[in-house]
């Protein structure tokens, strides 16, 4: 049986590829944001542990560099995580989507400073 012009093609014609990023690159930019956003305290291992539900000693492994978190824990570390965000952000080259992410940092101070500024007016 022989396939028709018609087919469907399963490879690019472009000629474009998509852009490299080894494993290890990965694992040592998500372990940098890891220890800037929770510290690189023990304490930290364990806070990080408890949000994603995951061992210890895996958790261990992200911040040491050695590997990276699974798509659904990344996901969870993405929630609560600004630096992690942006981390994967700028390791896709969506570096267009960090300013909305800048943004939203910003939101939530002025929301934290205008409700001090409220409380010592009503106290």
């Amino acid at each position: 049986m022989s396939f028709t012009k018609k087919d469907r093609s399963f490879q690019s014609k472009s000629g474009k590829a998509f852009p490299e990023l080894s494993p290890s690159a990965l694992s040592e930019a998500l372990a940098l944001a890891l220890k800037q956003e929770f510290g690189a305290l023990p304490s930290s291992v364990k806070t990080v542990a408890k949000l994603t539900n995951s061992n210890e000693r895996a958790v261990r492994n992200w911040f040491d560099g050695k590997n990276s978190p699974s798509a659904d824990n990344l996901v969870i570390l993405m929630r609560h995580s600004d630096q992690i965000l942006r981390t994967v952000l700028e390791l896709s080259d969506r570096r267009d989507l960090m300013l909305a992410v800048g943004l939203s940092g910003l939101r939530a101070q002025l929301v934290d400073v205008l409700s001090a500024i409220d409380e010592v007016q009503g106290g």
